[in-house]
C-alpha cells in the first residue's frame, strides 16, 4: 500500500482562495491570491488556512466600506455647506434689496416733503401783502375833499415820500398799466391774484412794463412829483377794476390783508 503525499503549500493556498472567492468583491481576491500562487512547493512556513485568508479579506473589505462611507459623509457635508452658503447669500441679497428699497422710499418722501414745503412757502409768499413804501405814513387820507381833484374828493391816499424812494408792489400780480397817467403822472397799475387792482402815481421813474408779473415787495419804480401834485409823494389807490372811479378804501383793503398803513 503506497503512501499518500501531502498536498503542496501552493495547492492548499489555491484551494483556500477558491473556497472564499464568492465572499469578496471583484479585485479583492486578486490582491490577496497573487502572492499565494507565487509560492512553491519548496517554501516552508506557517501553514495557511482558509480562516486566515477570510480574516484578511474581511479586513480589506471593511476598510473599503469604511472609506466609501467616509467619502459619502464628506460629500453630504459639502453639499449641506453649499446649500447653507447659498441660503445665506440669498438672505443677504434679499436684506440688501429691502434696505435699498427703504432708503429709496425715504429719499422720495423727503424730496416730496421738501417740494410740498417749497410750494406752500411760495403760495404763502405770493399771498403776502406789504406796504408800498417802507417806514412811511399817510399824509392825505382817502375821500379827503379838495378842489385839487376833479372828482372833488381824494380817490386814494397819499404816502409821504421824498423823490427817489423805492416803491413796492403790495402783492403778487401782473402789470396792466405802466406809463403816463395824466393827472397821476407816471403811474403803474397792478392786477392781483384775487382780481383786485392797486395804483401807484406820481412816480419819478418806472421799473416794470405791461404784462410783467411781480412779487410782493418787488420794486416797481421810484417816488416823485410827476402829474398834478404840490410836492413829492406816492399816490396809492385800491380798485375793483383797472379804470378810474372803481376805487375802494385803501386803508381797509390793506388792513384786510394784514398790513397797517
Amino acid at each position: 500500500m503506497g503512501k499518500h503525499r501531502r498536498p503542496s503549500r501552493a495547492a492548499r493556498v489555491s484551494a483556500n482562495v477558491a473556497g472564499i472567492a464568492t465572499l469578496t468583491a471583484a479585485g479583492v481576491v486578486a490582491g490577496v491570491a497573487a502572492p499565494a500562487f507565487a509560492a512553491s512547493d519548496d517554501s516552508r512556513g506557517p501553514e495557511d488556512t482558509g480562516l486566515t485568508q477570510a480574516v484578511v479579506i474581511s479586513d480589506v473589505m471593511a476598510d473599503n466600506v469604511g472609506a466609501q462611507a467616509e467619502t459619502q459623509r464628506s460629500a453630504a457635508d459639502e453639499a449641506a455647506a453649499r446649500l447653507q452658503a447659498e441660503e445665506t447669500a440669498q438672505k443677504k441679497a434679499s436684506d440688501a434689496k429691502e434696505r435699498h428699497a427703504e432708503a429709496e422710499r425715504k429719499i422720495k418722501e423727503e424730496r416730496e416733503a421738501k417740494e410740498r414745503a417749497a410750494r406752500d412757502e411760495e403760495r404763502k409768499r405770493l399771498g403776502t401783502y406789504v406796504s408800498p413804501i417802507d417806514g412811511s405814513y399817510v399824509s392825505t387820507s382817502y375821500k379827503a375833499s379838495s378842489g385839487l381833484w376833479s372828482s372833488g374828493s381824494h380817490t386814494g391816499i397819499d404816502l409821504h415820500a421824498e423823490t427817489g424812494t423805492s416803491v413796492h408792489a403790495v402783492a403778487a400780480g401782473t402789470i396792466v398799466e405802466a406809463g403816463w397817467g395824466g393827472a397821476y403822472g407816471n403811474n403803474v397799475v397792478i392786477k392781483h391774484n384775487d382780481g383786485t387792482y392797486t395804483q401807484y402815481g406820481h412816480l419819478s421813474s418806472i421799473d416794470v412794463s405791461v404784462g410783467q408779473t411781480v412779487t410782493p415787495g418787488q420794486q416797481i419804480g421810484l417816488s416823485g412829483a410827476t402829474g398834478n401834485v404840490t410836492g413829492p409823494h406816492l399816490h396809492f389807490e385800491a380798485r375793483t377794476a383797472a379804470t378810474y372811479g372803481s376805487d375802494i378804501d385803501p386803508i381797509a383793503y390793506m388792513s384786510a390783508h394784514g398790513v397797517s398803513l
